[in-house]
């Protein structure tokens, strides 16, 4: 044990996270090159995987799908989409003078009498005149380069594309738990980003609606690399660390959703066309440099990588687990409801991430009428809350179980959830009328909550069932994915309104927030309750390094070292 570079315990596995401690080479330091090959390999993953989500309206316009394409507005006077149109930047709406109906609109009001029966003003009459536009009783100057609200064409195949690219991930992380047993963490995580180098390599050939929503469903399974960066890691750390190695490799990984928005749009997108490239061909050869990104990785993590701090291939023997991988210990892990539960929960806050990092751009350019840029800034600051907020939530998991015991865990996971819905509710409630910094400061406490019960989820996945570990990762994995379809098809897809979705969307996180309770084991207890009398931890490598970390904790204040 004294020859890694790690301090260890019986297992091999680290009982510390020394971040910068990188030097070694595989035999002596297998854990933090796990750690950091699993953070990097999901940080380029989710960065391919969203990196067609900020680039959305100016790939509707390459497609021709945007209402004032699709519709023009000389031929096309009473679209219901120019109805309502508003320009927020001007405030003169498409019909300048009022609809015939506030709510259900089919016609501009005409222009009032008085107003055509004054001048237009030239030159000479500069008094008691008016605009030529002024006598126009439609106003198609003030409508967007691309219109694509709620309700038109092109809003449901943006809707349908970001809710199909989540899709193919479920299956895929389904199939992960037993993809990990047969062949290793290595061997999986480089085909999945060989996968998606591929197919986002092929997104600059997008020419239809379908091929599209296509390119961005097998982009999507790439997503699954997700499972691997936490059973990697579940792998190589002891369990009074642990809920902070899972966080903190699943957190800064999804910062590449926040990183995508920003790196697509400012650093390629928009210096592509200021170099003299027309928008339809930047954003297509914007896409070349994530496929690149995701090539490099799988190469290094095949060459310089472990699967487990003793071996190079893994042995589910390592989780206590004794039977070959079978497709039926998904039916077993099933069985038991809180697997269930912990997988809807993570579909509450995972599935939600992933909801956001599909809407929120479109959002700001559409509903709040900002540009690329801006709009691109100010959604990226809900993924770049990852930077710490995942960790935080895997550090708070870790202490309070320090401090309470297993209950802590539940607790954090419970609190995570609970301020999560009541911030995602507060965001559907501001609207377009309040200025731009007030969504932006709801925002980031939502992004902060949604994080943080990420990483809680991940403190509790390694001991719900031990010997089943790569099933379980698997299926809560999946269940995030399962949110992102729900709240895609059921919310954003289906209501027709640009802010009531976030606030249905609060209410479910708040629902199975509240069934918290539910997690109960009689070896660890429950938020309300300890332990059974007489209950034994099962004899796995997990199981029992919870019940050393346990007597450990009752005999001083222990905390979670996490060196630089």
């Amino acid at each position: 044990m004294s020859d890694f570079k790690c301090a260890v315990n019986e297992q091999n596995k680290a009982t510390e996270l020394p971040l910068l401690r990188l030097g070694g080479s595989v035999q002596q330091n297998p854990h933090m090159r796990a750690f950091w090959a699993s953070t990097i390999s999901f940080f380029l993953a989710f960065l391919a995987w969203f990196a067609l989500a900020p680039l959305a309206l100016d790939v509707a316009i390459s497609l021709k799908i945007c209402e004032n394409q699709q519709f023009p507005p000389a031929q096309f006077k009473t679209q219901l989409a120019y109805l309502k149109f508003k320009s927020l930047k001007t405030g003169i709406a498409y019909c300048q003078y009022g609809k015939n109906d506030a709510k259900k609109p089919t016609e501009c009001k005409p222009v009032p009498a008085d107003i055509l029966a004054k001048p237009i003003c030239n030159t000479t009459v500069t008094a008691g005149c008016v605009s030529e536009k002024e006598k126009l009783q439609y106003r198609p100057d003030v409508l967007n380069a691309c219109v694509c609200t709620p309700g038109t064409d092109c809003k449901q195949v943006l809707s349908n594309a970001g809710t199909i690219s989540v899709i193919g991930t479920i299956v895929v992380r389904i199939a992960m738990g037993t993809l990990l047993e047969r062949f290793g963490c290595v061997n999986c995580q480089t085909g999945l980003l060989l996968w998606g180098s591929f197919f986002i390599g092929l997104a600059a050939t997008i020419t239809t609606p379908w091929s599209f929503i296509l390119i961005r469903f097998l982009v999507g399974v790439v997503g699954a690399t997700f499972v691997t960066n936490q059973v990697w890691c579940s792998l190589m750390f002891a369990s009074n660390v642990v809920g902070t190695a899972n966080a903190c490799a699943g957190g800064w990984g999804n910062l590449g959703g926040g990183v995508t928005q920003i790196l697509m749009v400012l650093v390629l997108f928009q210096p592509f066309k200021a170099a003299g490239m027309a928008p339809d061909e930047a954003w297509r050869v914007a896409m070349l440099v994530p496929a690149i990104l995701l090539f490099l990785c799988a190469v290094a993590i095949k060459l310089l990588c472990w699967d487990t701090p003793t071996a190079r291939r893994f042995d589910v023997a390592v989780t206590g687990k004794t039977q070959k991988p079978s497709m039926w210990d998904y039916v077993e892990v099933l069985k038991d409801p809180k697997v269930v539960l912990m997988a809807m929960q993570y579909s509450a806050c995972f599935g939600t991430e992933l909801a956001m990092n599909n809407v929120l751009a479109t959002h700001f350019r559409t509903y709040f009428q900002m540009k690329a840029g801006d709009a691109a800034a100010l959604a990226s600051s809900f993924g770049l809350m990852n930077l710490f907020a995942r960790s935080l939530g895997g550090i708070l998991s870790d202490k309070l179980y320090l401090r309470f015991g297993f209950r802590g865990r539940i607790w954090a996971q419970f609190l995570a959830l609970l301020f999560e819905a009541i911030f995602l509710f507060g965001f559907g409630c501001v609207d377009n009328s309040q200025p731009w910094y007030v969504a932006l400061i709801v925002l980031v406490c939502f992004s902060m909550f949604v994080q943080m019960a990420e990483g809680t989820t991940y403190g509790i996945v390694p001991f719900m069932n031990p010997k089943q570990l790569p099933i379980i990762s698997a299926l809560v994995g999946a269940g995030g994915n399962l949110g992102a379809m729900i709240a895609g098809f059921a919310f954003y897809g289906a209501i027709d309104d640009a802010i009531l979705p976030f606030k249905v969307h609060g209410c479910y996180v708040m629902f199975f927030a509240l069934l918290s309770p539910m997690l109960y084991w009689p070896e660890y207890g429950g938020m309300f309750h300890g332990p059974a009398a007489g209950a034994a931890l099962s004899e796995t490598a997990p199981a029992k390094e919870l019940e050393q970390e346990t007597k450990k904790a009752a005999k001083e204040d222990e905390g979670v070292e996490v060196d630089l």
